[in-house]
């Protein structure tokens, strides 16, 4: 390759991936020489096969990018180009123009801002149907939204207690604690507690098919999730939907409970919510303040199971302690933890579910928005 001469290059390098076929830096030189030669499909499968060996490697995921680009590919070049962007940053490369290799800082640079318009304006196109039916006015709070989460301008919350991960819309009412009954499915949810209560106590007789909220495995390390002076200390849930998903074994288990959450209005978000399940902080446990990832959606709590001494710990606010049968909803983008400092376990039904300050034609746009964002990303 230093000589020029590449079909010599490509020869050897054939034979290297022969022999070390998952080799990450024989893919990468095998894939640049195939592209160099014009084998477009051949680089495409080597650096397809890189990635899947080596997802971090961002500088394979760039190349992808071209090649998947040059093959016509215009929607999978994005993706490798986000892969690769979203990849480097994360260790600090990438971040501008001084830390980016000089060899490639062009490329970066020209692929950056191919992916910000391309990005947006498929985001802006995610919701159009929406516009189009309940009219411009109606998406104003989500074009300030999306713009926000777009970096167009500062979408930090003024209140310093709030911080979401993920995705910030303004103009919602403030404050962690939020009225239950706004939403009007509230009442017969709470009027179900004893039924749901019923079903949560028998699983935790038997006490297994619970996991990690968390999805830790175990024996995985939870320092900086959950503490407490139990060795053991832990927080687990028996799911009913999971990033989306229902789980049917476990409706089919809890006959009671799926009947009520089927014949309630729940927050649907494709890989992402609804998040139900059966929440238990195992006794002695402490779960360690954090954020949730937007202000879209809150988190209802229906208590089942309330020893002494538990609660939810909204860090500069007031601590909320459940009350069973008692309905609580609050906005988990406020930092938050929680406690159990008795010798049993606290168990409550925990769900998300939709601001109730959102339009439906918010909730249908902030939907689709979300959905394309993790297509695109993803």
């Amino acid at each position: 390759l230093d000589r020029d001469d590449v079909q010599m290059a490509h020869a050897h390098l054939t034979i290297a991936a022969r022999h070390a076929p998952r080799d990450p830096g024989v893919l990468l030189a095998h894939a640049q020489v195939l592209w160099q030669l014009g084998a477009v499909d051949d680089a495409r499968t080597a650096l397809e096969t890189l990635v899947s060996i080596e997802p971090g490697h961002h500088v394979a995921w760039l190349l992808l990018g071209e090649v998947r680009q040059a093959s016509g590919d215009s929607q999978g070049a994005l993706r490798a180009w986000q892969q690769a962007i979203t990849r480097a940053q994360a260790v600090g490369q990438w971040l501008n123009r001084e830390t980016t290799d000089p060899a490639i800082v062009d490329v970066v640079m020209r692929n950056m801002e191919q992916l910000r318009k391309a990005r947006r304006a498929c985001l802006f196109e995610s919701y159009q149907d929406v516009r189009d039916t309940f009219g411009a006015q109606a998406v104003t709070r989500v074009e300030r939204a999306l713009t926000g989460y777009l970096g167009e301008w500062d979408a930090t919350p003024p209140d310093p207690r709030q911080r979401p991960k993920f995705f910030y819309f303004p103009g919602l009412p403030e404050g962690p604690y939020h009225d239950p009954m706004l939403h009007r499915w509230a009442p017969a949810l709470r009027e179900s507690w004893l039924d749901l209560r019923q079903e949560a106590m028998e699983l935790l007789a038997e006490d297994r098919d619970f996991e990690s909220f968390l999805g830790l495995e175990p024996g995985q390390n939870r320092e900086g999730y959950v503490g407490g002076s139990n060795p053991n200390a832990a927080w687990d849930a028996y799911f009913f939907y999971r990033h989306g998903q229902r789980l049917d074994a476990h409706h089919a288990r809890c006959a009671k409970t799926s009947a009520v959450l089927e014949s309630i209005e729940l927050c649907r978000v494709a890989n992402q919510a609804p998040e139900v399940c059966f929440s238990v902080i195992r006794p002695q446990s402490t779960i360690v303040a954090h954020y949730g990832v937007t202000n879209t959606r809150l988190v209802m709590h229906l208590p089942l199971i309330v020893p002494r001494d538990c609660a939810l710990d909204i860090i500069g606010a007031r601590a909320h302690h459940w009350q069973e049968g008692e309905l609580m909803m609050f906005d988990d983008t406020f930092q938050h933890g929680a406690w159990n400092r008795s010798d049993e376990p606290r168990l409550i039904l925990l769900m998300d579910c939709w601001n109730p300050h959102l339009s439906e034609a918010e909730k249908v746009a902030v939907k689709q928005i979300v959905e394309a964002i993790d297509a695109f990303e993803n």
